[in-house]
């Protein structure tokens, strides 16, 4: 199955963001991605296993009720931004991180309000392995109770809403306040949330984390592809593990 996407204008992308930020944040000989009667695949098991070497250890995902095309892998590639770019289909709940020769690896998201709402341009403007976290003003105003606690910061580990990873995206010098980042959510993977950013299972953010550089393109469409991507199911795309 193809879709072709369309071009997008990224025009007044810093007064959307900033508008918006303050509310928060091929192998043919490969098994299916997964067999509902014999459970996951186990390459994917191992892809979403536990990371012990982590500064907080990180328990395996369970990935069991997960939606196999939100599950880490590689498809096909047929739009205009570079290798290295990395493309936020936050309307069909993908990220794309451009690889060469047509060939794209796909991570499966969540999308919370604000990141719904955001399209445009931005670039990485810094990483950050087991981040702080730290509310927004807006935030802790709409949720004092479970906000207000943190006003000062949220230390990493396993409960910090950004998880293992960070990335802060940011409009020439200035930060948007947008993050693609882990989740203490996996459940949310697939799911548009109430509140927050761009966000990927743990073992993925490490994986995205540990392929992009300091000033890496983003791309963030709403309401629409602009891929053409392999079916799930015609034809086998490429397991991808860090």
């Amino acid at each position: 199955m193809m879709s072709r996407v369309t071009r997008f204008n990224a025009s007044g992308l810093f007064v959307t963001l900033m508008a918006l930020a303050t509310a928060g944040c091929v192998s043919t000989a490969q098994p299916p991605l997964q067999n509902t009667r014999l459970g996951p695949d186990p390459a994917y098991v191992a892809m979403y296993g536990p990371r012990p070497d982590e500064v907080h250890s990180l328990p395996a995902t369970d990935i069991s009720e997960v939606d196999p095309q939100f599950l880490r892998h590689e498809v096909a590639y047929n739009g205009s931004e570079q290798p290295g770019t990395i493309v936020v289909d936050t309307a069909n709940r993908y990220l794309y991180l451009v690889r060469e020769n047509g060939r794209a690896i796909r991570y499966g998201i969540g999308v919370g309000a604000e990141g719904m709402a955001w399209s445009g341009r931005a670039r990485v403007g810094r990483k950050a392995a087991w981040p702080r976290w730290t509310p927004t003003t807006a935030m802790i105003r709409r949720n004092p109770e479970k906000n207000g606690p943190w006003a000062g910061g949220m230390p990493a580990g396993l409960e910090n809403p950004l998880g293992p990873r960070a990335l802060y995206l940011y409009d020439g010098d200035r930060d948007t306040l947008y993050r693609l980042h882990g989740t203490s959510e996996p459940w949310s993977i697939g799911e548009a949330v109430s509140s927050g950013c761009i966000r990927l299972f743990n073992q993925d953010i490490i994986d995205l984390y540990n392929r992009v550089p300091v000033g890496a393109p983003v791309v963030v469409l709403n309401n629409g592809l602009r891929f053409e991507t392999e079916s799930d199911f015609d034809e086998m795309p490429d397991l991808i593990d860090g």
